[in-house]
């Protein structure tokens, strides 16, 4: 009997049905939810110094997968700026005023490992359009009730509401007081924290929540998807009013601006149509809703944005630490301060008492202290080439029918990069995990536009 008519058994890889190529692991859906878990654990209660392990864990995940994932996908767009602005990190270790060896080199792998996901994920092939579904299916359903929950902390003080961050805590009773918001019942109680440890911290949750549910109002038709669309919109609107956190209700609005420009670029007026008619619903009953809860605190609040000029409102408020780093920390320190100055890696990790402090409240100041010029062009470039990448992605013809969701994605990606890009005006957003999951979101959406123009050629490669 011939072996080459009867193939052996042993020829198939054991353990692996023949003819059913094993599927790929879901590495992008796996982070999502690692990273939620390491924010699930800050809340937990207090766990000591196991709080920095945690927040390492998150980082480290990341470039874990820089260093150790391997893939034959090509490059994102952006990898090259990228790389570019952790050269002149790279370099700024050595500056002489570099706050420690070991500070400076924290600072350097914090920003690698919030832009680790745009060189992992693009070299995974097998990234589609349902991984990205799946990945923002995942953001969706905890941000939402994160920011349920968030509301539910103030409807029913006392109730949901997780111990306070220490870091919080050892800033004074001033400082705690000022987090607070008055109810309609007179009772004072924290800003939403949602699934967070910090007063406030729910506004991210409600942003997320109001433009995901945009996503699927946009992308779904089923009656029980759409309600659920718009209700995950109106406990997001109320938890942004509740939070009182104007810089990410003005961020809020930008990226529903930049929806909609999307879809008026794309002549889409049944779905612009419905979504500014859903959305304008939602807004009033979100609004109705924490103004019900906080009382005028909300309104006072929220008409402070539309009192003076937009430009005098900014400048009052954060426009004067962007003009002192421009006018004045860049032009006497172009080349940067050094690394370890501020933030997270300057507690842990830097030179001590003696080292020199550095406050910083906006991302462009913080770009500015670490490395100057160099490092602020270059990080600013890798941003823009991500925006424009996937604005390509938003605005382009579905490459096949099984695709046919993918543009209003890219829009939703897009109106999430550019307000986080607004957001570098009033929060140093680019070394934190909302940071990182601006490149997660990018490069995943990359990958999957990728996968399907491939798909649709007939030219993906094999398993």
């Amino acid at each position: 009997m011939s072996t080459a008519a009867h193939p052996l058994p042993y020829a198939a890889p054991y353990g692996t049905p023949r003819g059913r190529p094993r599927a790929a692991f879901p590495w992008v859906p796996a982070f999502i939810i690692f990273q939620l878990l390491c924010q699930l654990a800050l809340i937990s209660g207090d766990i000591g110094w196991g709080r920095m392990l945690v927040r390492m864990a998150a980082f480290g995940a990341s470039l874990a997968l820089v260093v150790g994932l391997r893939g034959r996908g090509s490059a994102h767009p952006a990898s090259g700026p990228a790389v570019l602005a952790l050269v002149v990190l790279g370099i700024c270790v050595f500056h002489p005023e570099t706050a420690s060896l070991m500070g400076g080199m924290a600072q350097v792998g914090l920003y690698a490992a919030v832009l680790g996901p745009l060189f992992w994920v693009p070299r995974l092939t097998s990234i589609d359009l349902r991984m990205l579904r799946r990945a923002v299916v995942i953001l969706w359903g905890f941000h939402t009730l994160s920011a349920g929950i968030g509301v539910l902390q103030v409807y029913r003080p006392g109730t949901f509401t997780p111990p306070v961050s220490a870091v919080i805590e050892s800033k004074g009773t001033g400082y705690v007081e000022s987090l607070k918001i008055t109810t309609a019942t007179g009772q004072r109680v924290f800003r939403p924290m949602g699934l967070t440890d910090v007063p406030g911290g729910a506004a991210i949750s409600g942003l997320y929540a109001v433009l995901l549910g945009v996503g699927f109002f946009l992308t779904r038709r089923t009656p029980g998807a759409m309600a659920a669309s718009l209700a995950s919109i109106g406990l997001g609107v109320a938890c942004l009013y509740l939070s009182q956190i104007r810089a990410l209700v003005v961020m809020t609005g930008i990226s529903l601006v930049a929806v909609a420009a999307v879809l008026v670029w794309r002549r889409d007026v049944r779905r612009l149509s419905t979504l500014v008619a859903g959305l304008g619903v939602m807004v009033l009953a979100g609004y109705l809703a924490a103004r019900n809860m906080a009382g005028v605190d909300v309104a006072n609040r929220m008409q402070t944005l539309v009192r003076n000029r937009p430009t005098q409102v900014y400048y009052e408020n954060r426009g004067r630490f962007l003009e002192d780093a421009l006018f004045k920390t860049l032009p006497n320190a172009p080349f940067g301060e050094g690394l370890g100055h501020w933030g997270m890696t300057a507690t842990y990790f830097g030179g001590g008492e003696a080292a020199k402090e550095v406050w910083v409240e906006i991302q462009w100041a913080g770009w500015i202290v670490d490395g100057g010029a160099p490092l602020l062009a270059t990080y600013l470039l890798a941003i823009a080439v991500a925006l424009l990448t996937t604005w390509r992605t938003a605005r382009a013809r579905p490459p096949s029918p099984e695709a046919h969701d993918l543009p209003f994605w890219g829009a939703i990606v897009l109106a999430y990069s550019v307000g986080a890009t607004a957001l570098t005006f009033s929060y140093p957003i680019f070394l934190s995990q909302s940071g990182m999951e601006f490149w997660l979101l990018n490069a995943t959406l990359f990958a999957a536009a990728r996968h399907a123009r491939r798909s649709a050629a007939g030219g993906l490669p094999a398993p």
